[in-house]
């Protein structure tokens, strides 16, 4: 799947479950919307993709980074 594939996929179903590699998947989401459980946020990761690698989203806890 292209990049664009991808990011359409998500974009029409809020949501979906796509493969990362040969025996591994994930949950992607879009950028603005409710599909993540509270506190989870939609975060930013690379996914390899057929025309290279891809920024999507997944749920995952926001990391506060408090200076000292």
């Amino acid at each position: 799947m292209t990049c664009a594939a991808a990011q359409a996929l998500i974009r029409n179903r809020h949501a979906a479950v796509l493969t990362t590699g040969p025996d591994t998947y994930d949950r992607f989401v879009r950028q603005f919307g409710t599909e993540c459980d509270w506190p989870e946020v939609p975060v930013s990761i690379p996914v390899p993709t057929r025309d290279g690698e891809c920024r999507l989203y997944r749920c995952a806890e926001p990391v506060f980074d408090f200076p000292n």
